[in-house]
């Protein structure tokens, strides 16, 4: 049975309380870091009428967009290995078909 613990993330100033498998600690604190440092570097370009709602939606907008392009690497390395197991499988039945 997984353990849970109480630990607290803090992003873009505010506290968040949230109770955790113990062994997913070390990921939810890199990602915070994570976070907190992509939205700094946003609020570094100081947009004119920008408002923190706004820089978090882009740094929430840049995390889904590298969450949608390493769906899609995966998909195609997906289809790549498909590809070599059908070239594997004509190989061996041509080998075979050599052999008899």
């Amino acid at each position: 049975m997984e353990k849970k613990q109480a630990i607290t993330l803090k992003i873009a100033g505010k506290s968040y309380p949230l109770n955790i498998d113990r062994e997913k600690e070390e990921v939810y604190r890199l990602a915070e870091r994570e976070v907190n440092t992509y939205l700094g570097r946003v609020k570094q370009q100081q947009i004119k009428g920008w408002s923190d709602t706004d820089y978090m939606a882009i740094a929430a907008l840049n995390f889904a967009i590298s969450n949608v392009n390493m769906r899609r690497s995966r998909e195609v390395e997906d289809e790549d290995l498909k590809r070599l197991e059908t070239l594997e499988a004509e190989l061996e039945r041509y080998l075979n078909s050599c052999r008899d």
